[in-house]
């Protein structure tokens, strides 16, 4: 077969991935970390709290609206962190710094135990791989929030 008659089979693009949100919740130079209750793979460990971005959300969005159905308090998402972890094909967890702004946080949905921990802190709890390695954003969150206290 010459070249003039070869044809060429598109593929479909792959979907996008759905989002899953961490929220990074900063208060008074501390972070808040949220034990997990299930499922059993990661029961026991700790992660930032979050979820899926619902079709139509976006990021900042969904992150709000997740902690305030598994926290129980009011938010604000403030900026993506660098990065993102393929939790599964088709699933991408990015994370977000976010301010509390009302409410006391309580593990109302998917956690057994909250906690808010100091950067020196933040090696006492079996993180989730993931939420491990956002931790050197965490830090640099931490250390600005410090230096904002101390300069207002």
């Amino acid at each position: 077969m010459d070249q003039a008659h070869e044809t060429s089979v598109e593929t479909p693009a792959a979907a996008p991935p759905r989002i899953v949100v961490g929220g990074v919740l900063i208060r008074s130079g501390q972070v808040l970390a949220a034990r997990r209750s299930a499922p059993a793979a990661v029961a026991g460990r700790w992660e930032f709290p979050g979820g899926k971005a619902e079709p139509g959300e976006t990021e900042a969005q969904a992150l709000e609206r997740e902690l305030r159905e598994e926290l129980g308090v009011r938010a604000r998402a403030l900026r993506r962190l660098p990065g993102g972890w393929a939790v599964r094909p088709g699933l991408e967890l990015r994370f977000w710094a976010a301010e509390l702004l009302a409410g006391e946080p309580s593990p109302l949905q998917d956690h057994d135990e909250l906690r808010w921990l100091a950067p020196a802190e933040l090696d006492s709890v079996d993180w989730i791989g993931h939420d491990r390695e956002v931790l050197p954003h965490v830090v640099e969150l931490l250390a600005a929030a410090d230096d904002a206290q101390a300069a207002g």
